[in-house]
């Protein structure tokens, strides 16, 4: 009996050095600042040994540990690390970090552009402003261009004339993806970039090419986008489509606040007013007069996963949803089952607001 219990203290005591040692790894493998999308130039010059490489970046403000780097080069077999010059952010995982100090830069006027999921053509705009010598004015003003929409609607399969409803804020709004990628500073323009983003978009898309030609797809992106902002889980964005679908059949509005913002321009964590919700607007889905109505068109640029949700949704008879301060999800069938569950959320200080 004491042999068993001295051997199911040492099985717990491993257990939990095997939990520390998994949780300090994902916390030196992630990004330092998952929101930062600033390029910060880092010099490796040739020769330059393993522990500077690892005390530029730690000063630099791209590593958390430098001991840990240089041991993660080891396990990762990255002995190659290049001389040249790089243009590193903190959103750069550790294993973002190494690929790019292995691949090497082979032009020195090479920038590195993130655009994250979820964001808007006015996020990019800022985000390109910030790095490059293109305003986000002459961005934005690329993206509403009629002509060269007319032109991109007949280059790319997957853009409609949809898109060039007068009512859309942004015409290319879901259709950019968002990435990680790498341009040439040197006659940089608005519309390579935009190209750039659509040829990746169109290389996700391929993949549902057959299925969404018999569909609508910009109401397939603009589902995704709604959803995108919803929910984190992908199996929550499935459940929050298949909500979305089921109010719209029965031509309800689909009462999502992310579009309220979205239509009035507030950052995510302001308060709506009763008024907002009231007024409308062609993307504003909490007004009773968007009844049975999508929005005009996307409001913010969807990831592929939230993309499939919208295009293969879980089949379900619920018409509301609610988070938690936690972006958990609560799925239910009636007003009074969903005012429940936001009473006891409340209750439970879960709330979100």
């Amino acid at each position: 009996m004491k042999k068993t219990r001295i051997l199911a203290l040492l099985l717990a005591l491993i257990g939990i050095l095997l939990i520390i040692c998994f949780v300090y790894y994902q916390y030196n493998v992630s990004p330092i600042d998952s929101t930062s999308n600033a390029n910060i130039e880092v010099v490796i010059p040739e020769g330059m040994t393993t522990d500077n490489i690892a005390k530029t970046l730690k000063d630099k403000g791209l590593i958390r540990n430098e001991f840990f780097f240089k041991v993660y080069l080891k396990l990762n077999n990255a002995n190659s690390l290049k001389a040249s010059t790089y243009l590193l952010t903190k959103s750069m995982s550790l294993d973002e970090i190494v690929s790019s100090l292995e691949r090497g830069s082979t032009n020195e006027n090479v920038i590195r552009l993130t655009f994250k999921e979820g964001q808007t053509i006015s996020d990019y705009a800022d985000l390109i402003a910030a790095n490059t010598n293109i305003t986000s004015e002459d961005f934005i003003n690329t993206t509403k261009d009629r002509t060269l929409l007319t032109t991109l609607i007949n280059d790319y399969w997957f853009l409609t004339d949809s898109i060039l409803n007068e009512e859309i804020y942004y015409p290319l709004e879901g259709y950019l993806f968002p990435d990680t990628y790498e341009f040439t500073t040197d006659d940089l323009t608005s519309e390579t970039i935009i190209r750039t983003l659509l040829d990746e978009e169109e290389e996700k898309l391929a993949q549902y090419k057959e299925k969404l030609e018999n569909e609508d797809v910009h109401s397939i992106i603009t589902l995704a986008s709604i959803a995108e902002l919803e929910g984190v889980k992908d199996e929550d964005r499935r459940l929050i489509i298949s909500v979305f679908n089921n109010r719209l059949a029965q031509g309800m509005n689909l009462g999502s606040d992310v579009t309220t913002y979205y239509a009035f321009n507030e950052e995510m964590d302001s308060d709506l007013t009763s008024e907002m919700f009231n007024t409308y607007n062609p993307y504003n889905t909490r007004s009773s007069e968007m009844a049975g109505r999508l929005p005009v068109g996307p409001i913010c640029n969807p990831s592929i996963s939230s993309i499939d949700a919208a295009i293969n949704p879980e089949a379900s008879d619920y018409l509301y949803f609610v988070a938690d301060k936690n972006r958990n999800v609560y799925f239910t069938r009636s007003a009074s089952e969903h005012e429940a569950k936001v009473q006891e959320l409340k209750e439970n200080g879960d709330w979100i607001w």
